[in-house]
């Protein structure tokens, strides 16, 4: 049980709790949390039987399910474990893994519900009971001669150093900021958060036992992100205030050649391999409005935050109605003497409280009782992942008579607009307002830090539309209204840049934005063609929206892409290149599995789920255990290594249809799957 992270602003917990205070604690905890921890610790099966049969699931909002239990059972519970545990257990104990028949058992008594074996290895990687586990066999040490660059050093460039550091390569990180963080690093506003869980929303191999909330605030969340390249030792790879202007392939090298620019100076490097890990996101939006150069007052970007900006009895406008939007007006709402906020278009808001503070009964066991971190993960990774899969899915009986897209999708619509009731009875044309015209997960669904309560005080404005032009000292809004403004703050969001800021050259001279006009293209979101030792991360249609976070794709990809690597040397090739038959095919069953998501619902006017074609070019249409498995080592018949192909197969998404028809589009091979999936009669079958 690792325990990385800063201790800040954590929960006051004695350093040595005495046995009154650890029975205080146990009695706070959800029993089945426990029980799995005594099954965990003793190896003892039996326990299951004797407590199991009293524990009762009960849905919740924070972690999704608790557990009830009799008393008397819930006391001899505390008790064994206070007795197995002692005067509590400090440091890190040898991590023993339980065999898959027992791991299934206490996994299925803590989610409350049958997990199917096909999550059982994902869930262990997941849950942090098992490291990264190689596929491809290290047959040759990486030379110092193989150098590769990753550029970026956000979450997932800082896994892709830590991986690359474990598999031996030598390599560089370039962040062209101060500091590493990414996109934490990058957004400073009042109350920048993440609206995925804390507990889950780290990194696998790395869990931290100190967060303060079970949604971390941005400032901790950037401390645990530093913690890391501290720990693994990869801080001094990083070379900061550098920034990659174009790189060029060159054939007759089999290198990547980079124009960089660092601490202001320009050099050339080279690398036998690039790895990008900076994300889709980049370039603010920041609307063009008429007379923008009349307003006597203070314009920024949410971005860009101006922390000498004082908004302490201002009058301010907050632009946007999504995540970082509403954790701004929550946050500033009372420093404000007026505040409005302007929204083009709702989004549907869930009564998931960002907020909510780790208590010390709980901080004391993620920190000092053993394997209780990684159960904790296992069951806000299972409620926060492939559970969600069928509210993405299209049912189309359904979708002709409702606005939600199933019945699934339909329960968190319910819920939605349940909390849309409770909140503004009073109120129904602010409730109108707020009220979306498209079904749940069109546009991404956001965690409540506030913002209802907010909209409801009495010096708050909300506004349908957008800026029309700009006054001397304010603006008029779309509608009509004229409003004094003394800051105004853009949420609205960033451009779908997908490398577009730095200039690549492939293969005979074409360009990543030639090869990528109109939409952009990708073997699993990872390899192009025509782009040798090329591996990008966060590309087209590797975005897990249905659940999880960025970190379960970014390590999926990370996984993958040392594989590729490795692959490499173990065969002796100097060029690894996805072939453009295998992107057209793959993307074919991309195509029609999207078609059949809700990110393809055409009700979103505004949002980055779909670019300005219509296509759905973010989105992963595979569920996550689908993603993680195809992910596990590249199938080599899909690449030319140094230009030469093997015997080529078509694109399997395996359990992906399972039970399902097939999409109405087919890929052109009609050949038999290579692995012989149940009634294969071409690809997917």
């Amino acid at each position: 049980m690792s325990q990385s992270g800063s201790t800040a602003g954590a929960p006051t917990v004695p350093a040595t709790p005495d046995r009154a205070t650890i029975a205080q604690f146990l009695a706070e905890i959800d029993p089945a949390l426990l029980l799995a921890v005594l099954v965990h610790l003793t190896g003892d099966r039996s326990k299951l039987d004797q407590y199991g049969g009293a524990l009762h699931p009960v849905v919740i909002r924070t972690a999704r399910v608790a557990h009830e239990v009799d008393p008397e059972g819930a006391a001899a519970l505390r008790e064994e474990l206070a007795g197995v545990i002692g005067d509590g257990v400090a440091g890190d104990p040898p991590l023993g893994v339980p065999d898959l028949a027992l791991f299934k058992q206490i996994a299925e008594m803590v989610v409350g519900e049958d997990v199917p074996d096909e999550f059982l290895r994902v869930l262990r990687e997941q849950a942090g009971f098992v490291g990264n586990e190689r596929s491809v066999e290290a047959l040759v040490q990486p030379p110092a001669s193989f150098d590769v660059v990753v550029i970026g050093a956000g979450l997932v460039g800082i896994d892709a150093a830590v991986k690359l550091h474990e598999a031996g390569f030598n390599f560089t990180v370039f962040e062209e900021r101060d500091e590493v963080g990414g996109t934490w690093s990058r957004n400073r506003y009042p109350g920048v958060a993440v609206d995925t869980p804390s507990h889950y929303y780290s990194l696998s191999f790395e869990l931290n036992s100190d967060w303060t909330h079970y949604y971390p605030f941005g400032a901790q969340y950037l401390r645990y992100l530093k913690s890391v390249t501290d720990k693994y030792d990869v801080i001094d790879k990083v070379q900061l205030r550098t920034s990659v202007k174009s790189m060029a392939w060159d054939e007759a090298k089999a290198k990547w050649v980079l124009q960089i620019v660092q601490d202001g100076q320009h050099r050339t490097v080279e690398a036998s391999a690039v790895v990008t890990a900076l994300g889709f996101f980049g370039t603010p939006v920041k609307p063009d409005i008429v007379d923008a150069d009349k307003f006597q007052g203070v314009v920024m970007h949410s971005s860009e935050w101006d922390s000498s900006v004082d908004l302490t009895g201002k009058k301010v406008t907050v632009v946007g109605a999504g995540c970082t939007a509403v954790q701004i007006v929550a946050s500033v709402v009372d420093q404000v003497s007026e505040l409005t906020t302007i929204s083009r278009q709702p989004h549907w808001i869930v009564p998931e409280q960002v907020g909510q503070e780790v208590s010390p009964a709980m901080n004391w066991a993620f920190t000092h009782l053993p394997y209780f971190n990684q159960w904790f993960r296992l069951r806000t990774y299972w409620y926060g992942s492939d559970k969600g899969y069928e509210v993405s899915r299209i049912d189309a009986e359904w979708a002709k008579d409702h606005l939600s897209v199933s019945p699934a999708n339909d329960v968190v619509l319910q819920v939605c607009l349940a909390y849309l009731d409770a909140t503004f009875p009073e109120h129904p044309e602010l409730k109108a307002k707020l009220t979306p015209d498209f079904p749940p997960f069109a546009k991404r669904v956001v965690k409540d830090p506030g913002y209802y309560a907010a909209l409801k005080r009495d010096h708050v404005q909300l506004l349908t539309g957008s800026i029309e032009r700009f006054t001397e000292h304010g603006y008029i809004a779309t509608d009509g209204t004229e409003v004094e403004a003394d800051v105004v703050v853009m949420a609205t969001g960033f451009q779908l840049d997908w490398l577009s800021t730095i200039e690549i050259t492939g293969r005979d001279g074409q360009t990543l934005a030639q090869k990528w006009d109109p939409t952009p293209r990708a073997y699993l979101g990872v390899t192009v063609p025509g782009f040798p030792n090329l591996f990008i991360t966060s590309g087209p249609n590797a975005a897990i929206l249905h659940g999880g976070g960025n970190n379960f794709a970014g390590e999926c990809q990370v996984h993958y892409i040392v594989e590729c690597l490795q692959t490499m040397l173990n065969r002796d090739v100097k060029t690894f290149e996805v072939t453009q038959e295998t992107v057209d095919e793959y993307n074919v069953w991309v195509d029609a599995e999207m078609d059949r998501t809700v990110w393809q619902h055409g009700g979103t006017a505004h949002g980055y789920y779909r670019e300005g074609t219509g296509k759905s070019i973010v989105g992963s249409p595979w569920r996550m255990v689908d993603y993680w498995n195809e992910l596990r080592e590249p199938r080599l018949e899909k690449f030319l290594l140094d230009g030469k192909a093997l015997e080529a197969a078509p694109f399997c998404p395996r359990v992906v249809w399972a039970g399902r028809a097939p999409p109405p589009a087919r890929p052109p091979s009609r050949r038999l799957c290579p692995r012989r999936c149940p009634g294969s009669a071409g690809p997917g079958g």
